[in-house]
């Protein structure tokens, strides 16, 4: 892991397999425009919002309670002069026991200040986990994206 790499953390009260089953609920914090499974090894999701971003995302790590692992297989971005930016990237989740709390530590290896997204992603990665993902543990309620709509 780079000095770089984006990461984040945040503690809840709740326990570890409580925020792993939150984790891998993508629908409920990160888009409900996401199609797959990313609970399981092996498994692929595809994520997408609007016009402007699309991924596909194999899980290659699962160990419930405790850590999550996706690599990026392939992006696409609309705003960005390397459309595929995060292709090869991986994110991981970590999830530990502290007391009585639980830490949640996300980092997206390979997502550094070089790349043209950083500012946009490291924000929106930002909301996403210290925002969505911490409601939807802690109420049940994430703030995903909406599923989009045929006009």
């Amino acid at each position: 892991m780079s000095d770089h790499d984006f990461t984040t953390a945040f503690t809840v009260e709740q326990t570890p397999q409580e925020a792993f089953a939150a984790i891998t609920n993508v629908r409920g914090w990160w888009s409900q425009d996401v199609e797959g499974r990313a609970d399981e090894p092996d498994e692929e999701f595809v994520y997408r919002y609007k016009d402007l971003h699309r991924c596909r995302i194999r899980v290659t790590e699962a160990v419930p309670g405790q850590r999550l692992r996706w690599l990026v297989v392939d992006n696409y971005f609309s705003f960005t002069e390397d459309k595929t930016e995060w292709t090869g990237t991986e994110i991981t989740f970590e999830v530990s026991d502290k007391g009585n709390e639980t830490e949640v530590r996300f980092t997206h290896r390979g997502l550094t200040p070089e790349y043209e997204c950083f500012d946009v992603c490291s924000n929106s990665w930002g909301s996403y986990i210290n925002g969505s993902l911490k409601r939807l543990i802690t109420t049940g309620k994430g703030r995903p994206n909406r599923k989009a709509t045929a006009a």
